[in-house]
């Protein structure tokens, strides 16, 4: 029985110290000062030129298990050493294998690595375990800069914790466009001020806890149909539309004190009329127009430079040193990595880029790296990634956003909540447009069976034959409501965001029989534009099993809906519609 007493006691006592642990101190981002200033000169006094030009370049890294001795590991090291990269960039990885690689490779580096990823949609877009927000244009559907906020808060808290500095979003370009085949969900919206408002939100959040945020991709990359990974797209719109609307988003962004801003790889006339240059590589759009008109001071990167908006008419070598010498700070991804370092060094020592040009840029990234602080620590504690990554707080709060950027577009017949629609005279369709994405709705599924027991469910996706179609009918014959859950991602270098045709073609049978059909949208909100005549439209803009659940809750009435379309669907509904529906009490 004492002992008993004992054990109790000190649980209780553990548990006391553990409530009044000291909160993990915050990462911040130094204003800058004649501290950082001066060691960056002094740094910079000391470096040779092959240092100097190998400080702009940013190569990439997966944070994964490897054994020190592999040659992924070596090649690694060599970089850092031998060629002196001064950045990295996380393409994918686990929460304490990129901890801890990034700790090695900080090591043998001797000045600090400037480490980068693409955390557009959270932490979770590249490192598995941390905290998945929504898309941007989810956000935009809320209309929140308390969330963006917090989504850039977040995102920086789990970033600096595992060693990394700075994340390439928010996409700032205003996606006017409804074919766009490459930003889409990634933007905010149509509305420029909306953009703009809510990513300088987003990009508050981010660098006031330590992570520098990126504005992209500049001069705005909205109203293209080509995908630049593949091609190179061009923006014909005149001076006076891009100022109002492609623009607009980064003079806030500027005014916010973004700290970074990549180029886009897009061919734009009235910028620079140089044929077939895209904006990467133009002096016109880099230097006179971001630098010198509108005032930006901070870094500017590339995208990346292996896609073809670049490679498809400049080889690496010279892409390299034009984007050098239209202005840009760190070249990343170059293709042939020694070859663009080895070009850039015999460019300036053939006096074709001059030596205050390479300066420039080395004392900017060197004056960021001592303002993130990797002059006094350039490591990170891994002992602290259990207390700061994907906490309840994050995760919950990743869940409110989704849950608030549910837009109901259209609901005749009271397709929605389906409180009143038995569970046996329910089918739901969940058709994906992937290739490799059969049970794509197998969350929306399993969540609504949760609350809907016995309700028909049906797959497809882009290798279901024709066969597909005859068993999708019957499954809906016997049903009083069709939910036709419809995915088709975003992916770099596929080239459209739409539908299948075949997927399309069924859709439309369904609505035109008279059946009550209502469709859930897990990728575009253009998809209605097919089958407007569909009783209900929800959009929930991505297909992650944290969309699909909080698509099930709206459905079932268990969550407000209250998001309102980022973006018109040209001749059906403006920006801002969204019919509002409470939860069932």
């Amino acid at each position: 029985m004492r002992d008993s007493l004992f054990l109790i006691s000190l649980g209780l006592l553990l548990l006391l110290q553990l409530s009044c642990a000291p909160e993990v101190s915050r990462v911040q981002l130094s204003p800058g000062g004649s501290a950082e200033t001066g060691w960056a000169n002094k740094t910079l006094a000391k470096m040779t030129l092959e240092e100097k030009v190998g400080q702009m370049i940013g190569w990439q890294f997966n944070g994964r298990f490897f054994n020190r001795d592999s040659d992924t590991v070596k090649e690694l090291v060599d970089l850092v050493v031998n060629e002196k990269i001064g950045g990295l960039i996380a393409f994918a990885g686990d929460v304490y294998e990129t901890a801890h690689l990034i700790n090695f490779l900080q090591e043998r580096a001797r000045i600090p690595l400037l480490i980068a990823a693409d955390f557009e949609w959270g932490a979770a877009m590249r490192i598995n375990g941390t905290t998945l927000f929504p898309p941007l244009m989810a956000l935009g559907a809320t209309d929140s800069e308390d969330l963006a906020y917090e989504m850039g808060k977040i995102t920086a808290v789990e970033g600096r914790a595992m060693g990394i500095h700075m994340t390439y979003a928010p996409v700032v370009d205003v996606n006017i466009n409804p074919d766009n085949p490459v930003i889409s969900a990634r933007s905010l919206g149509e509305r420029p001020e909306s953009v703009g408002r809510l990513a300088a939100a987003f990009i508050r959040g981010c660098q006031e806890n330590g992570m520098i945020a990126t504005a992209k991709h500049f001069p705005g990359h909205g109203d293209t149909a080509v995908d630049s990974h593949n091609l190179m797209p061009a923006v014909y719109a005149d001076l006076s539309r891009l100022e109002q609307v492609e623009l607009y988003p980064f003079a806030q962004a500027i005014r916010a004190g973004v700290e970074a801003i990549m180029t886009a790889h897009l061919y734009v006339p009235a910028l620079d009329p140089t044929p077939g240059l895209p904006a990467t590589l133009s002096p016109l759009v880099l230097t006179d127009l971001l630098r010198k008109k509108m005032g930006f001071k901070g870094l500017i990167v590339t995208d990346a430079m292996t896609m073809g908006g670049v490679t498809t008419a400049f080889d690496a070598r010279e892409a390299a040193t034009k984007a050098v010498q239209a202005g840009v700070d760190m070249v990343l991804l170059p293709p042939d990595l020694p070859g663009v370092i080895d070009a850039l060094v015999r460019a300036v020592q053939e006096g074709t880029i001059p030596v205050s040009r390479i300066n420039d840029s080395a004392r900017r990234i060197l004056e960021l790296k001592a303002r993130l602080g990797l002059t006094d620590n350039r490591y990170v504690d891994v002992n602290l990634l259990p207390r700061k990554i994907a906490s309840r707080q994050h995760l919950g709060q990743a869940a409110w956003t989704f849950e608030k950027s549910v837009t109901l577009v259209r609901n005749e017949r009271d397709v929605v909540p389906l409180s009143e629609i038995p569970a046996d005279k329910i089918s739901v369709l969940s058709l994906s447009s992937d290739a490799d994405d059969y049970f794509a709705g197998q969350t929306f599924i399993r969540e609504l069976r949760k609350r809907k027991p016995g309700l028909a469910a049906f797959y497809a996706d882009a290798y279901s034959g024709q066969e597909f179609r005859r068993e999708a009918k019957a499954r809906a014959a016997e049903a009083d409501l069709v939910v036709l859950a419809l995915f088709s991602s975003l992916r770099s270098g596929k080239g459209s965001v739409d539908l299948l045709p075949r997927h399309i073609d069924l859709v439309r049978e369904l609505s035109w029989a008279k059946k009550r059909t209502l469709v859930v949208s897990f990728g575009s909100p253009y998809f209605l534009r097919h089958f407007p005549e569909v009783d209900g439209y929800v959009c929930l803009y991505r297909n992650t099993a944290q969309a699909q659940e909080a698509a099930a809750k709206a459905l079932c009435g268990e969550i407000d809906i209250e998001g309102r379309l980022p973006v018109s669907i040209p001749g059906l509904y403006p920006v801002g519609h969204g019919l509002i529906i409470k939860k069932m009490r």
